[in-house]
């Protein structure tokens, strides 16, 4: 998931506030600008892409992910994988410890995924973990925690259950909702365990500090089991979301890193290409609205339709993002080998037209007051207000804009307290069944409301599917059904990611379709 960006001002006063540092601490060996303030740092709650990176620096899981996205060995040193593809047998490092000396155990990983699933804990993401076996039954209530198939004879081995077989299952492994916690801490300190005084971890880096809508300080790890790959001491990762402010601070110095193109004003975009320091690439992500399909008017799937219809996306692209972005026809980006993302309707005002006065509100006369809800940052309002101005001529209908803070947005999304709401996804893995997924019914990033009997069976019978090919041609079937007939969902773009960086100076941050750059893979040039 991936959320960020806002508007010029205040500049002088955001790098006094900024660069105060942390604690007196010197500048940090790498200043990033991270996107907005974390939700939360705990793995079980994160649901967002700038809040994975550094739970990522801070606990590892099974496996991790390289500069190039890859997954390969973290916490465990090997696995073996059963001829059914159903069983994975893990072998732990022997050497591993949490950052307060306790041995990490396999029974640490069983704990800590049976929490993400408990009803308890309230994991919006939780769902990532039913490719477990029993991991959904317990999760709603049907089983106990031991019905959920992870095993830990002994210290050093876990053995996990799947369902069916998970071709992408080692990818998964390194995944924010898989990384392990402390029980002892958790237990002790409750929702407190995430602050740097309590925190413990397994990750390259601790947790030094965390300033509210300034920065989380990240230290290196002296317990980490490979402390020698772990090329900065320090790494402050700034809470910045107004783009304008994001590309001063690197301008002048201040920050070294701008991990994504949200955090680059849209209006010199084309004026960066070129540069040595501007680097572009595909991402495997969409920008799409979401409906909320609970409550009128957008229970009604004409008025979805006319929605849909009467967008012109290719001028979104063209005036606002101004990134070369491709317009999106469906929610599953290009690039899966196998794979052919269907393509849902293209504009078309007459019919969008037709369709609301079949629903009673020719013109736009009489329609209800709605409203596109984002979080805060320049892009998603400039697409927003572009949006509501296609909307405005084409329907002949009013939307109002709202824009909330990314906590406040994110519990927005969670409660459906939307009419429209802007949103994104990256994929966690490279498969379509990690954007299709998210809208089986009663998933935690669902989001719309929206349910279907048909596309949740085609799901279910795609991952039970021993055969690629047939079972692509079910998630092909059950991703028509999402944006070419019920359309709960409106995709517009697909994401070019931008990164910028000087590459003379560092090393370690490579483009990549996941959009994944661990913090533990920087470091100086030639260092």
């Amino acid at each position: 998931m991936i959320f960020r960006r806002v508007f010029p001002g205040l500049l002088g006063l955001a790098c006094l506030f900024f660069f105060s540092g942390c604690g007196s601490q010197p500048r940090a060996d790498l200043v990033l600008c991270n996107g907005a303030e974390p939700q939360t740092l705990d793995p079980a709650l994160v649901s967002g892409q700038l809040e994975g990176r550094i739970c990522a620096a801070l606990h590892e899981g099974l496996t991790r992910r390289d500069a190039r996205g890859k997954a390969i060995p973290g916490a465990a040193q090997s696995w073996k994988i059963s001829p059914d593809g159903k069983t994975y047998t893990f072998t732990l490092r022997p050497d591993m410890k949490w950052s307060n000396g306790d041995p990490v155990t396999a029974e640490d990983f069983r704990y800590s995924w049976v929490r993400a699933l408990d009803p308890a804990t309230a994991s919006p993401y939780a769902e990532i973990l039913f490719f477990i076996r029993g991991a959904e039954d317990f999760q709603a209530g049907r089983a106990p925690a031991a019905a959920v198939e992870v095993v830990a004879p002994d210290a050093g081995t876990l053995v996990v259950h799947l369902k069916n077989p998970v071709p992408f299952f080692l990818s998964l492994a390194s995944f924010t909702t898989y990384l392990p916690v402390h029980r002892a801490t958790v237990e002790k300190h409750g929702d407190r365990w995430t602050r740097p005084e309590h925190w413990v971890g397994n990750g390259p880096y601790r947790l030094k500090a965390w300033r509210v809508n300034d920065r989380v300080c990240l230290e290196k790890n002296p317990a980490y089991h490979s402390p020698e790959r772990i090329r900065l001491n320090r790494i402050d990762a700034l809470a910045v979301t107004r783009a304008s402010t994001a590309f001063n601070l690197y301008s002048s110095g201040q920050a070294d890193v701008l991990l994504d193109k949200g955090l680059i004003p849209s209006l010199i975009l084309p004026k960066l290409r070129g540069r040595p320091d501007f680097h572009p690439a595909p991402l495997f992500a969409t920008y799409f609205y979401r409906f909320n399909v609970t409550r009128p008017p957008f229970d009604n799937p004409k008025i979805r339709r006319a929605f849909t219809l009467a967008l012109n996306k290719e001028a979104v692209v063209d005036k606002m993002t101004r990134g070369g972005e491709p317009i999106a026809l469906s929610l599953t980006p290009r690039g899966v080998p196998g794979y052919r993302p269907p393509e849902g309707p293209a504009q078309d005002e007459d019919t969008a037209r037709a369709l609301l006065r079949e629903a009673g509100f020719p013109n736009g006369q009489g329609f209800p007051r709605v409203s596109i809800l984002y979080n805060k940052s320049e892009l998603n309002e400039q697409v927003a207000v572009e949006v509501q101005a296609q909307w405005k001529r084409a329907l002949g209908v009013q939307v109002e804009l709202r824009n909330q803070e990314w906590a406040t947005y994110l519990r927005s999304l969670d409660t459906l307290d939307f009419d429209i709401a802007r949103s994104s996804w990256v994929g966690d893995y490279d498969d379509p069944l990690t954007f299709l997924d998210c809208f089986a019914t009663g998933r935690g990033n669902n989001r719309t409301g929206w349910s279907d009997a048909a596309y949740d069976n085609l799901l279910t019978r795609a991952q039970a599917e021993a055969d690629p090919a047939t079972r692509f041609r079910l998630l092909e079937q059950a991703e028509e059904i999402l944006v070419s007939r019920a359309m709960p969902i409106l995709p517009i773009y697909h994401f070019v990611g931008c990164l910028m960086f000087d590459p003379g100076k560092l090393d370690g941050l490579l483009p990549n379709l996941l959009d994944e750059h661990p913090f533990a893979e920087i470091g100086p040039k030639g260092k």
